[in-house]
């Protein structure tokens, strides 16, 4: 018989006359690569996932005027195209101004409505929102403003100036907790007409994603090209989301590494006892004539294919594991990251040689005619 059926023979016949070891051995590394696969899988969409869900705080980032109240339109634009691609999820620029209406005199802002859902995720909307630009018929009026003028959704609200007057239906009450729940909002080229502030704004707000601190480097890069503008992170948004990524994916390395070292010891004392119940075995190899060399070679060889199989049951089942996170914390799935699966197969056939090193060196000091005679 050739050498290579006789190797897959023993191969076969250590592993199946030890199926109670070997099979600790398979579930401790398979374990090990799904728990490892599935933290990984989870790291490389926490930025996204997490980022994602802090933007329900609102936005992370401001650019104003330095001096006076008032910046052109245009410098949104500019603030748009000197963004890195991906990093504003959305963004709006602001006019506030005071407008009377037939009862009172109120507070109004322009924004942009499209950008509003994105920027204002946490407002609970009775109605509809607005959500075209440059809707001038409809508008959203703050829940404490509209208790105080005794608007409801679909009732009409008149704004007077100078004779001229403008009817807008209340398509949405806004219920925010903050001071927009006293503001009338309405779209932005409406504001600036009826305020008579042609492209003009107040200020801008925006939602960043903050990948590696790229908020706080943007706001750098703006304030050194346009010294003439208040540029800053919103520091209660984008400074949590920031410690709360690094703090998550901290602990995510931690528990892969003390995953990883418990398998390791798992599969080491698997080894050490599969390697004493086959000492009789080793030495009668030694005997006629087996060196050291080719009995590590066979035994790392049965390990290492206990690992690749170990490792492609975990890599599915750490898949599906990633699927449950994704599901449990972000309600949303975790996508197929092909990088996870050599790195998983990398660590898992680590933690495969780390646990046979002390069993390797103990074959190798087997005594054939000592083990033999039952010594």
């Amino acid at each position: 018989m050739a050498a290579p059926d006789m190797r897959r023979v023993m191969l076969l016949r250590a592993i199946s006359l030890r199926n109670q070891r070997v099979l600790v051995v398979f579930l401790a590394l398979m374990v090990g690569a799904a728990i490892v696969n599935a933290l990984a899988s989870v790291y490389f969409d926490i930025n996204i996932k997490m980022s994602s869900e802090l933007r329900t705080f609102g936005a992370n980032f401001y650019v104003g005027p330095a001096k006076g109240h008032t910046l052109p339109e245009k410098d949104f634009e500019a603030v748009l195209a000197a963004a890195p691609a991906g990093l504003i999820e959305a963004g709006s620029p602001y006019l506030y101004g005071s407008a009377r209406s037939e009862l009172e005199r109120i507070a109004l802002v322009g924004a942009q409505f499209s950008q509003l859902g994105r920027l204002a995720p946490y407002w609970q909307v009775e109605g509809d929102r607005v959500g075209v630009d440059f809707d001038d018929r409809n508008a959203m009026i703050g829940r404490t403003l509209a208790a105080r003028l005794e608007l409801k959704v679909d009732d009409t609200l008149t704004l007077v100036k100078d004779g001229e007057k403008r009817s807008l239906r209340i398509k949405g009450i806004i219920d925010a907790g903050d001071a927009s729940d006293s503001l009338l909002f309405v779209s932005l080229p409406l504001a600036q007409t009826w305020l008579d502030m042609p492209h003009t704004v107040s200020h801008a707000f925006f939602s960043l994603n903050n990948r590696a601190g790229e908020v706080d480097a943007f706001a750098e890069k703006l304030q050194a090209a346009h010294p003439d503008w208040s540029v800053r992170p919103i520091r209660k948004v984008s400074a949590n989301e920031g410690e709360v990524l690094l703090k998550i994916q901290g602990l995510m390395g931690l528990i892969s590494i003390v995953i990883l070292l418990l398998s390791t010891l798992c599969v080491n004392t698997s080894l050490m006892a599969i390697v004493s119940e086959r000492k009789k075995e080793f030495a009668l190899q030694k005997a006629i004539g087996a060196s050291n060399r080719s009995i590590v070679r066979q035994v790392l060889l049965e390990t290492l294919s206990i690992a690749f199989l170990a490792t492609c049951a975990g890599c599915l089942l750490g898949f599906l594991l990633a699927q449950v996170l994704g599901q449990t914390v972000f309600s949303s799935s975790i996508g197929l990251r092909w990088a996870v699966i050599p790195i998983t197969f990398a660590l898992s056939v680590t933690v495969a040689l780390a646990a046979g090193v002390v069993p390797l060196r103990r074959i190798m000091y087997i005594q054939a005619a000592a083990v033999l005679k039952g010594e």
